[in-house]
């Protein structure tokens, strides 16, 4: 009899779901900081999908993005970033760099040029330390475009950036005035 082998990005996303928009797809609470306990992470995932703490340790280890964390007794995991559900992840304002670039689709361009980039139906505005990355994140929405954001002077006029434990920075809005779309 042959094993199959689980699709690890399938569940990765069912997991993403989960832990960053709605538990209650599987009946699980998070506490206000995003954390979930394992066990019933595993009970509810394991309803839809072949699961078990060897795999879910799999999944958070080799997720290119490095979306999920563990407690430090590994009892309880979350996603490092990307709620649309409130929860407070516990990070600290952080000093960011003097450029960050935010990847989009051409399609939002306009309203991204009126009214800045707005956290959408997440907690916060993600941005990329490079520009390879911002268009790989612009491209999954459709053809392309990057955004520079002057991220120094940002902070320095007292907007917080919070930095997630995936290297992804974090900004509640970026209003207009610090956009600057970069040329592909």
């Amino acid at each position: 009899m042959r094993e199959t082998t689980p699709d690890l990005t399938r569940i990765s996303k069912y997991m993403s779901l989960i832990l960053r928009h709605k538990p209650e797809v599987i009946g699980i609470k998070l506490d206000a900081h995003g954390w979930a306990d394992v066990n019933e992470l595993l009970a509810g995932i394991s309803r839809k999908y072949p699961i078990n703490r060897e795999i879910l340790e799999e999944i958070v280890r080799s997720d290119g993005k490095q979306r999920y964390s563990f407690n430090e007794d590994g009892t309880m995991i979350r996603a490092n970033q990307g709620h649309s559900i409130q929860v407070d992840v516990e990070l600290s304002v952080t000093e960011p760099p003097e450029i960050l670039y935010h990847g989009t689709a051409e399609r939002f361009a306009a309203s991204i040029e009126e009214k800045g980039l707005l956290p959408g139906s997440r907690l916060y505005v993600h941005l990329s330390p490079d520009t390879k990355t911002a268009e790989q994140v612009g491209r999954r929405h459709g053809k392309p475009i990057i955004y520079q954001v002057a991220a120094g002077q940002m902070h320095r006029d007292g907007y917080p950036f919070y930095l997630s434990a995936n290297g992804v920075w974090l900004a509640k809005v970026v209003p207009v005035q610090y956009l600057k779309k970069t040329e592909g």
